[in-house]
């Protein structure tokens, strides 16, 4: 009886420090040292939030930059990738109905412009997908292409360290860039 008694007063002791004191513990810390991330690194335009740089947002508009597809919806409470293999039917006609309303072809077409991220919340896109988007969004808000390459140039975000991955722009930061570029023309 007496270890009955010790197993559970251990489980009641291990389950406040684990699931109390730990949590509380890394969310503190957190806070402390990555304040911004841990709010949601929400961005706001005169003082309305208008979205965070780490969970992507559907943008249907034709004079704004497209996030990657999202196989979830953009549903932050619900992200995941689809799970579908390449060979699998459903998979191989999402992508082609994903790129066929990018209206472009063959090597024009980066993967990250017709195939969902692994979260399906993916924030940022590739300067490929990005410079891919800059005729459709010159001929809907008239700004030239050469200033709207050069916006994403300035918005591109380099490797990790110089060394891992690939450039990219955050779509949320872009789009508002693009928003202000169109306000002073």
């Amino acid at each position: 009886m007496i270890n009955v008694i010790r197993a559970i007063r251990l489980s009641l002791v291990l389950a406040l420090i684990l699931g109390l004191g730990y949590p509380l513990l890394i969310t503190g810390v957190g806070h402390l040292l990555f304040p911004r991330q841990a709010e949601g690194s929400m961005i706001s335009d005169h003082g309305r939030i208008v979205g965070s740089t780490l969970i992507a947002q559907s943008v249907t508009s034709p004079g704004l930059f497209h996030p990657r597809p999202s196989a979830v919806n953009y549903a932050a409470n619900g992200s995941g990738g689809s799970n579908l293999g390449p060979t699998n039917p459903a998979l191989v006609k999402e992508v082609e109905s994903n790129l066929k309303a990018t209206g472009l072809r063959g090597s024009q077409v980066p993967p990250d412009m017709v195939e969902s991220s692994g979260s399906g919340l993916d924030p940022d896109i590739s300067l490929a997908n990005a410079y891919a988007q800059v005729p459709r969004i010159s001929k809907a808000t008239g700004v030239p292409e050469a200033k709207l390459q050069s916006l994403v140039q300035t918005s591109a975000v380099g490797r990790f360290l110089g060394i891992w991955g690939e450039p990219y722009v955050n779509v949320l930061q872009l789009n508002m860039a693009m928003q202000s570029l169109e306000k002073a023309k």
